[in-house]
């Protein structure tokens, strides 16, 4: 039989089966939500107030990393709702008339769920202003002496963004959300949790040795639980017996290269390039950019936080410093950073 190589998991693109599966493992109540309790009571309190007030919510915000369940909210809302919602991202929306043909297009207490929020054109934003506030928009008809302003009434609505970066966010925008809500890395129960959920909805059995081997390595992120969780299942049907055991995870993990902390290839290049390269640090973000081969933005939204949150980076300053652990981690005999002035 021949493998493929390993791929990164934690990188945000992925195969039209991989999103076609995501829609499929994606929880349809509450109920099957799991984690992020607070936001969640936060949420049902908004909405049910909202449906005795027999009005439409505040509109929300949500941000933090890449794959924590920003956009299964944003469809749990929704449901909750009985409103239908309209999906864009803020790329997507490039001038004033493509948001106006978006507005103009919705029911009353639809959903509008924009995506990379912080990513929205600057004129579109200042149009999307008075819709926020007023359900109007304000559209300028010409040019020179000639334009006139004209006044469209939209639908009331329910505008939910979502981002990674939401310092990226001008805060005129970021103050027009009725509630912001920021979601963290989960817990090792609750990944359990969801990769048992998981493997029930896609009909694979699996031993809790399993669940739990898996959980370790996925970054407290449900949608690398899920994804690993689906590459295993493939190595189960091929090499296995149809069924995850403990023994077929360590052994499809280790084909990943996924070690037992869940680093990718490229977590450990990070941590190799400041350790050997720069002498542990610090080193500035296009520096390491540079030195990677890396996106800036891939190693701020995906690789910079899992290793913050393990402890084997932090920033400063001057830039990125790798800690104790990571030389540890790595099997590299631990010098003291660069004197940080």
């Amino acid at each position: 039989m021949t493998l493929s190589s390993p791929r990164q998991f934690a990188s945000p693109s992925f195969s039209e089966e991989d999103q076609s599966l995501d829609l499929t493992l994606r929880p349809k109540t509450w109920q099957d939500f799991v984690g992020q309790e607070k936001i969640k009571k936060n949420l049902n309190i908004i909405i049910e107030a909202a449906k005795q007030r027999k009005e439409v919510p505040e509109h929300l915000l949500f941000y933090g990393n890449a794959g924590l369940g920003k956009t299964t909210l944003a469809y749990l809302v929704a449901k909750e709702m009985n409103s239908n919602i309209r999906v864009t991202s803020g790329p997507a929306i490039e001038k004033a008339g493509d948001l106006a043909a978006i507005l103009t297009n919705l029911s009353e207490g639809d959903v509008l769920f924009v995506d990379e929020l912080h990513r929205l054109n600057k004129l579109c934003e200042e149009t999307i202003y008075p819709a926020m506030e007023d359900f109007k928009l304000n559209i300028i008809i010409g040019r020179g002496p000639m334009a006139r302003t004209m006044e469209l009434k939209v639908p009331r609505f329910i505008l939910i963004g979502t981002t990674t970066r939401i310092a990226l966010l001008s805060a005129p925008l970021r103050n027009r959300f009725g509630a912001t809500f920021q979601l963290n890395f989960y817990e090792k129960e609750d990944v359990e949790k969801i990769i048992t959920r998981s493997s029930q909805v896609l009909k694979v059995k699996i031993h809790p040795e399993a669940v739990k081997m898996i959980a370790t390595r996925s970054r407290f992120t449900p949608r690398t639980a899920n994804r690993l969780l689906k590459r295993v299942r493939d190595f189960a049907q091929v090499e296995g017996e149809g069924i995850i055991t403990q023994e077929l995870v360590k052994s499809a993990l280790e084909f990943l290269e996924i070690d037992e902390i869940g680093l990718e290839p490229s977590d450990r290049k990070i941590l190799e390039v400041i350790i050997e390269k720069f002498e542990g640090g610090p080193v500035g973000l296009k520096t390491l950019v540079a030195a990677t081969s890396e996106e800036e933005d891939t190693i701020l939204d995906i690789y910079e936080p899992y290793l913050m949150q393990l402890g084997l980076i932090e920033r400063t300053p001057r830039g990125r410093v790798a800690t104790k652990l990571a030389y540890q981690h790595l099997g590299i005999k631990y010098k003291s950073p660069q004197t940080l002035l």
